[in-house]
C-alpha cells in the first residue's frame, strides 16, 4: 500500500530525506495521540483521575 506523501519508488530518496519524513510523521502521531488522550481526560475525569493514581503507584513502586 503505497503512501500519498511518499514517491513511487522509495529507494530512489536520500536515507536522510527518508529519516526526515518518518521523524515528521511520527511528531504527527504523537501529537495527535496526546490531544486524544487531552480530550478523552476532559470527557472522562473520573477514569483520568483513577488512571493518574494508577501510574503514581506505578512509578511509586518501580526499582531502579
Amino acid at each position: 500500500m503505497p503512501n500519498a506523501e511518499s514517491p513511487a519508488d522509495p529507494a530512489g530518496d536520500a536515507p536522510d530525506t527518508n529519516d526526515a519524513a518518518r521523524r515528521r510523521r511520527r511528531a504527527q502521531f504523537l501529537r495527535e495521540l496526546a490531544e486524544a488522550r487531552a480530550l478523552r481526560d476532559r470527557v472522562q475525569p473520573r477514569r483520568a483521575k483513577a488512571a493518574r493514581l494508577r501510574h503514581a503507584m506505578r512509578m511509586r513502586t518501580f526499582r531502579w
